[in-house]
Parts: structure tokens; C-alpha cells; sequence
């Protein structure tokens, strides 16, 4: 390893948006392209809440993957109030599903089939502890009192802690960790049983980003990017390597329509460039020692699943391009750029 160069196991995306339909055919291809297995969120319209019904995403997904690409799609529930812990025992134990997603009801898009009341579901947490089945946490309250820069370390102390005190062996991932708060309380448990994703976009881009001369809907996702000594937090706990992170992209596209509207779509595209992005944080922090851990070891320690086998390189470049944007049918969709200069360019090894 050096500055201009990471020989890594090839990494895993374990947390990705890849929709349905045209645009899954669309941006599957990217995520395959760079990792060999990524946790696939289940809020479609209508939302995968059953085993069979992660099956068949499954198969779409599989069927959009490139020929010669080696991709394992990771399937999750989607939780609502009338979830049973048998429907989660049996799709976790034939399967269909490695993890379960909590989504507050009206937090996110297409979150509004989520959990109206957490404590509703301790049965199906019981259960899902006791078949080793993660809880994967969006870690905002939803509640138009609290300022929307607060809601993550709101749910946080209202929500959270009290969840892992009942649960104490339940496995957690808060996903798209955006604060100190989050990060603190994260390092506080046992990496065994708690843990947290960081977005590329997260590590890059404070709260300004999103009124940088004008609303720049493009750098809107949700939570939304925080305070910078928040950003800092995040960047320090991504490079130190601390076994409570792993990589999530959270890549979640929209077509640029939805996106630069009166009410636009909350998401980032970032699977092309995410790799990229992350390198180049390790590297402005001379932490490139760390990135193997947190790009492809964390993840599969804490699911239980092998480091994959096949290995990548990213090498330093002199001048990469700007992303072009993603053409589909349904339109096209920006890609995510990060206001530094990625020069990291990933190459497959043999």
C-alpha cells in the first residue's frame, strides 16, 4: 500500500438504493461494478414486507446485473406495525432476508408504511435476537417540533437507547450515522452487537452544501448533512479504524425531475463515485492503512459472512473526469460529486 495505490478485498455496499423497474436497470450496473454484495433497502412502492416478496426483488435485481459481474444482492424486510416475528424467523432462516429495516413512519421516502410505534415490535425484536436477524436503524424521530438538524440525536436519546437497554443482544446498525451524538453512542456498546454505516456524502458535505449560493437540491438527502464539527466526527471514526464502522452508500437515486422540483426528492447518487470519495477521505487523513477494515472487513465481521476473496486496486490517477449524468428512459439521473478532487480510479485484480 501506498499513496497512489489500496490493494483491498473487493468491498461490499451494505446499504444501497437500487428502486425497481427502469431506473433498477439503470443503476444495478454501478454497484455491481465496484462491490460484491450490497444489503438492498426495501422501501418500494409497495414496500418488500414479506419473504416472498424479497425473492422476487431478488430476481430483478440478479437479472439486471451485467454478464461476467459476480453481485450478491442482500435482502431486507421492511417493518411495519403489523410485522410478526414469524414471517422475520422464517425469511431470516431459509434466506430471503439478512437483516430488517426500521424505518419511523414518514421519515423518508416512501416511509410511509413504516412503524408508528417501536415498542409495538418487541416480540419480532426478541426473535429476530434470538436468529442472530440485525435490526437496521433510519435514526430520526418524526416530528415537525423538532428542528429537522436535531431529529437523528432526538431519536437517538428518546428512542435508541432505550431500544438497545431492552434488546441487549439484538444486532443494530444505525444507518447513515450524520452526527457526534451518533458516533458516541455507536462506540459506547459492544461492536459485536452495535454498529453504524457512513455515507460518502456524509464525510464531504456539511449543512452549507445545501444553500451554496442557492438551494442546491443535489447535495439534499435524508438525514440531511449536519453541522461541521459533525462532519469531523464522522471523518474521525471512518479513518481510525474503529470496528463499529463500515461502509454504506446509501446511494439512492432519483431522476433529475424529481430532484430540481418544488418539493424534491430526498436522495444522492453516488454508487459511481463512491468508492472514490471514500479513498480520497482516507487519504487527505493519512489513513489509508485503515480503509481495508472499514471498506471490507467491519461489514462482513459483524454480519457473520467470509471477507470476499477477489481483490481490487484503487490507483490515484492525474485527472479523473466529472461524473456525466446516468441516462434512462424515465429520465436522467445527476450523479453525486464531491466537492474535492477524486482522483481514485477502481480496478478489478485477477
Amino acid at each position: 500500500m501506498n499513496d497512489s495505490e489500496v490493494i483491498l478485498p473487493r468491498p461490499d455496499d451494505w446499504h444501497v438504493h437500487v428502486r425497481d423497474g427502469e431506473l433498477l436497470r439503470a443503476v444495478v450496473p454501478a454497484t455491481a461494478a465496484h462491490f460484491a454484495r450490497a444489503i438492498i433497502m426495501p422501501n418500494l412502492k409497495p414496500a418488500v414486507t414479506t419473504a416472498a416478496a424479497a425473492r422476487a426483488y431478488r430476481e430483478r435485481i440478479v437479472a439486471a446485473v451485467p454478464a461476467g459481474l459476480a453481485f450478491e444482492p442482500l435482502m431486507t424486510c421492511y417493518l411495519t406495525d403489523h410485522t410478526t416475528p414469524e414471517e422475520l424467523v422464517a425469511g431470516a432462516r431459509d434466506g430471503s432476508f439478512i437483516a430488517a429495516k426500521l424505518y419511523p413512519a414518514g421519515a423518508t421516502t416512501h416511509a410511509d408504511a413504516g412503524v408508528t410505534d417501536i415498542a409495538r415490535l418487541d416480540a419480532a425484536f426478541c426473535a429476530m435476537a434470538e436468529v442472530g436477524l440485525p435490526l437496521l436503524v433510519h435514526g430520526e424521530v418524526v416530528d415537525d417540533a423538532i428542528d429537522i438538524f436535531d431529529r437523528e440525536a432526538v431519536f437517538i436519546e428518546r428512542v435508541l437507547v432505550a431500544l438497545r437497554a431492552r434488546h441487549p443482544r439484538l444486532k443494530i446498525v444505525l444507518e447513515h450515522a450524520t452526527t457526534a451524538a451518533a458516533i458516541e453512542f455507536v462506540r459506547a456498546h459492544d461492536a459485536r452487537t452495535t454498529a453504524a454505516t457512513v455515507t460518502p456524502h456524509h464525510l464531504v458535505l456539511n449543512r452549507n452544501a445545501m444553500f451554496a449560493g442557492g438551494l442546491r437540491p443535489h447535495a439534499y438527502c435524508l438525514p440531511v448533512a449536519k453541522r461541521e464539527r459533525h462532519r469531523k466526527a464522522l471523518v474521525e471514526a471512518v479513518t481510525s479504524g474503529d470496528p463499529h464502522f463500515f461502509l454504506g452508500t446509501d446511494s439512492a437515486p432519483h431522476v433529475r425531475s424529481a430532484k430540481e422540483a418544488a418539493c424534491g426528492c430526498a436522495g444522492i447518487y453516488n454508487a459511481p463515485v463512491a468508492l472514490a470519495t471514500y479513498a480520497e477521505v482516507f487519504a487527505a487523513c493519512h489513513a489509508l492503512a485503515h480503509f481495508e477494515a472499514f471498506a471490507a472487513r467491519n461489514g462482513p465481521r459483524f454480519y457473520g459472512l467470509p471477507v470476499n476473496p477477489a481483490r481490487i486496486a484503487l490507483r490515484r490517477a492525474e485527472a479523473v473526469a466529472p461524473p456525466a449524468p446516468l441516462a434512462t428512459a424515465a429520465g436522467d439521473i445527476v450523479v453525486f460529486e464531491p466537492p474535492l478532487a477524486c482522483r481514485w480510479q477502481v480496478h478489478a485484480l485477477s
